[in-house]
């Protein structure tokens, strides 16, 4: 029995890495990381990030150009995320039908796998909020879905302007909605009509494919940002800039009050988008733990203002006194982005000699298309045997200007 289910576990991990390909829709699209090194739970990658670098005009001469000194920078992704399946128990009918049929994969194995997959899909689209930076970029109305009436294509051309504006790289683009928006999005003909887009596979596939430059595909693990309770005396989500002076551009926290409201009360939470009345630029929320109005993920509103609201990125345009600051409402987070904007990363987990030495038997496998390293532990357990599946990574938000909110 022992040389027959060492032979067994390979094929069960190869089948399990398939149904993980084909579940986990977000590690596909982002930038994830190959390497087959063996880690632990809390090991961290440094991810690199580019300085810019400026152009001088050419001016022969007899001495060079002096050197500049360029500060690149790396994120690091901690793998500080790892799951395991509840164990599943295997019929040796089961165990047979594994060794003799390559298409087979009793069905609590795949809802085992399908499980942490799920759980690696919600965790890269919750990277969205973040404490020190978010996802900032906005289109769309909150409560709207995208490419519904009186939106239509818009939603796809105006993604695309705000990632230009964002100085994001045209290639490698992708959208992920979800399947309202998907629905709105197959039933316009400017995306499904053979004569409109020279071929009739989206009616065919139900695929939108690629348009406008990103390539949209739908996900059941799109996110609702649920925005925080503010409102003013007049019933608006919005509040004030206070400070006498104003803030100038490059400033990312400020105090704000009721203005020209009778009163402000609620919150504002990690992830809100806010912006000003001056100028077009949106910018996410994030923690300032320094902050008195701080506490529990929210700013809460006291004798009608907040002191030390922090957002990403910094101003892009000056603020004055009493300047109306807007909060957008609840909202669906169908994002579109570049594959940088987000790293994700898992590696196989080191074994080690003390699960060796209690008689399990453990196996890693890396899936080389998408990189998820899958493993497999066989024990004995209470007088039955024990499959169990577990998945290490970690996942971040590293280049905000990558990507934006489409929202719904």
């Amino acid at each position: 029995m022992a040389n027959d289910l060492s032979a067994i576990m390979p094929k069960i991990l190869a089948r399990g890495l398939m149904v993980l390909r084909e579940r986990c829709i977000m590690p596909r699209l982002v930038n994830s990381d190959y390497s087959a090194d063996a880690a632990k739970k809390g090991d961290t990658i440094d991810v690199p990030r580019s300085a810019a670098v400026s152009t001088v005009a050419v001016a022969p001469a007899i001495t060079p150009i002096a050197a500049v000194d360029h500060d690149p920078t790396s994120v690091q992704v901690s793998l500080d995320q790892w799951y395991q399946n509840y164990p599943i128990h295997l019929t040796d009918k089961e165990l047979t039908e594994i060794d003799k049929n390559i298409m087979y994969i009793p069905l609590q194995l795949e809802e085992a796998i399908k499980s942490l997959a799920n759980r690696v899909n919600q965790a890269i689209h919750g990277c969205y909020k973040g404490t020190d930076q978010g996802v900032f970029g906005w289109y769309g109305t909150a409560g709207t879905t995208p490419f519904g009436t009186g939106v239509t294509v818009q939603s796809a051309v105006q993604a695309r302007k705000v990632l230009n504006q964002q100085l994001c790289p045209r290639e490698g683009r992708a959208g992920v909605l979800n399947f309202d928006a998907e629905a709105s999005a197959l039933a316009l003909s400017e995306f499904s009509d053979a004569e409109k887009v020279g071929s009739a596979d989206v009616k065919l596939y139900g695929e939108i494919g690629l348009k406008y430059g990103i390539l949209w595909t739908a996900d059941d693990h799109v996110l609702t940002h649920t925005a925080g309770t503010i409102v003013d005396g007049n019933g608006a989500r919005t509040c004030a800039v206070d400070n006498g002076a104003g803030y100038a551009i490059g400033i990312d926290t400020i105090n704000v009050d009721e203005g020209a409201a009778t009163s402000v009360t609620g919150t504002i939470v990690l992830g809100d988008i806010i912006s000003f009345a001056g100028h077009a630029q949106t910018y996410c929320v994030v923690a300032n733990t320094g902050s008195a109005m701080y506490a529990d993920g929210a700013y809460t509103f006291a004798t009608n203002d907040i002191t030390g609201l922090k957002f990403y990125p910094a101003l892009k345009a000056a603020v004055v006194d009493n300047e109306v600051c807007t909060v957008k409402a609840t909202h669906v987070v169908n994002l579109v982005f570049h594959r940088d904007a987000f790293a994700f990363a898992t590696r196989p987990l080191v074994l080690s000699t003390q699960d060796m030495a209690l008689g399990s038997k453990i196996l890693s496998m890396t899936d080389p298309k998408t990189g998820l390293s899958l493993r497999l532990e066989i024990s004995r357990q209470h007088k039955q045997v024990a499959w169990e599946f577990d998945i290490l990574w970690g996942n971040k938000l590293v280049m905000p200007e990558l990507c934006m909110r489409l929202a719904g």
